[in-house]
């Protein structure tokens, strides 16, 4: 049966005001349509901007900052203990969440783009109903994209108590002299090391064999070594099998190999990941097809099932990343206003932003195991790196996965100081389909990080001299 199109349909609608419906929004508008943005926040930036991607690293700033004031000590530089103010540093973080906030609605301005603050769900195939703060408002559209993004996943069966913290909520440092923090993804171990810094005592508990599910576990090791002195227990293989709350605090007992005695915690993070929303704004009644999970399926050029609705970010699956979402705005953005444009990433990078920051971008070692694809593997130890040692950080590495045959890079990941910004150079040559020599006769700045992923490149073309590799194994296959 057909439906017809309202009469009052705007050109473009995008659903959620986080880094991928924004961008979509504003590409959009740049192209020319006319976009109106619905957020359900007061604000713009979504879940990213504001209690997450961004708060978090200006916490985790903070929390290094501490940190590299205390092993300087062994360098000859000794700091007097940290005088940390909890509402000042709030206070700071803050702001620069509303600097940037503050920016996205000027932008939005600027684009001439109508937003609108409410709930958003579906109730038709052209038809959101929004629960705006004067009551119910009906927006009919030609075209939607859909940037709905995800929700914080929680345990059944947990206390009810506001000394239980989501990712959210753990923003706001209260006080904690001892924390709890359940899952040991990057969410969990983030906020486990700004709460280390600023001096709590801190436990994570892992359901899996290792912390970061889907990383390489050679990557783990440097962190591992560096919080199993800092942090007071790291439970692998383990669940938490109670949790009272009393009034001294949160009991916790466990279940695993390592048959951990109860303890009693001032807070407890529950960083056991995210699910996507698509049920939540009921996009079944537009006759877009969502799974059991909340996710939407889309095509490379982001549509979904109906064609002129368009889905981008979380809501499309794994990874759940910011950087990820935008690349598939602009996508759908440009598709949606006719031109030609396809999501064909080669690769996403995935950063923990923990100390040491661990990333990895294209094949990981264990994908391509398992995939059993032909490969080679050149390692460069920061132990060999005159800069890392100049920063007294010397406990990480470099890692290069090559193609056996064309020497193309395949993969890559980095674990140490800056990584996060470092897996960018690896990433290119992932797109540009750049060789092991390519990389290694680019002259890359001394002394810097960034000449330790050259360096790697040269360990596999052989022609490396600050370290000797016997020809024999300069190349590791997998």
């Amino acid at each position: 049966m057909s439906v017809t199109l309202p009469v009052d349909a705007l050109d473009l609608v995008v659903l959620g005001a986080g880094p991928g419906g924004y961008t979509a929004a504003f590409r959009a508008a740049d192209l020319g349509l006319k976009v109106t943005l619905i957020e359900r926040w007061s604000v713009l930036g979504g879940v990213c901007l504001n209690v997450g991607c961004i708060p978090s690293k200006a916490l985790l700033h903070a929390a290094k900052v501490v940190e590299e004031a205390e092993s300087m000590a062994a360098c000859g530089i000794a700091f007097s203990a940290p005088q940390i103010d909890r509402g000042r540093l709030r206070e700071w973080k803050n702001k620069v969440v509303t600097r940037l906030t503050n920016g996205l609605t000027v932008l939005a301005k600027q684009r001439k783009i109508d937003v609108i603050r409410g709930d958003a769900k579906f109730v038709g195939p052209y038809t959101l109903e929004v629960q705006v703060a004067e009551g119910l408002r009906r927006v009919n559209f030609k075209q939607c994209i859909i940037a709905a993004g995800s929700e914080i996943a929680y345990l059944p069966g947990l206390p009810n108590d506001p000394r239980m913290m989501d990712s959210s909520s753990a923003l706001e440092l209260p006080e904690c002299a001892r924390l709890l923090v359940i899952g040991g993804g990057i969410i969990g171990l983030e906020m486990a090391c700004v709460y280390d810094g600023l001096g709590s005592k801190v436990t994570v508990v892992e359901l899996g064999d290792g912390l970061i599910p889907g990383a390489d576990r050679d990557l783990l090791r440097p962190l591992a070594k560096r919080i199993e002195k800092r942090y007071e227990r790291i439970l692998l293989n383990s669940k938490v099998s109670t949790l009272r709350a009393e009034t001294d605090g949160l009991h916790a007992t466990f279940e695993g190999p390592e048959s951990p005695e109860p303890a009693v915690y001032d807070r407890v993070l529950v960083a056991v990941g995210r699910l996507a929303n698509g049920h939540a704004i009921n996009a079944v009644a537009a006759g877009v097809a969502v799974d059991a999970r909340g996710l939407i399926v889309t095509d490379k050029q982001m549509r979904t099932n109906v064609a002129y609705i368009y889905a981008i970010g979380d809501i499309t699956g794994a990874p759940m990343l910011a950087h990820k979402a935008t690349h598939q705005a602009k996508v759908a953005a440009e598709v949606a206003a006719g031109q030609k444009a396809s999501f064909d990433a080669r690769c996403i990078p995935s950063v923990a932003y923990t100390d040491p920051e661990i990333a990895w971008v294209g094949v990981t070692e264990t994908e391509a195991k398992a995939s059993g694809l032909s490969f080679g593997k050149s390692i460069f130890p920061w132990t060999a790196s005159g800069r890392s040692l100049a920063i007294n950080r010397d406990e990480g590495f470099t890692k290069i996965l090559f193609d056996k045959d064309s020497h193309r890079v395949i993969g890559g990941a980095i674990v140490g100081t800056s990584a996060g910004e470092l897996i960018a150079e690896i990433g290119i040559a992932i797109e540009m389909g750049a060789d092991a020599a390519d990389i290694g006769l680019t002259i890359h700045a001394h002394p810097t990080l960034s000449e330790t992923v050259a360096m790697a490149a040269e360990g596999y073309e052989g022609t490396l001299t600050d370290l000797y590799i016997p020809k024999q194994s300069a190349r590791s296959a997998g």
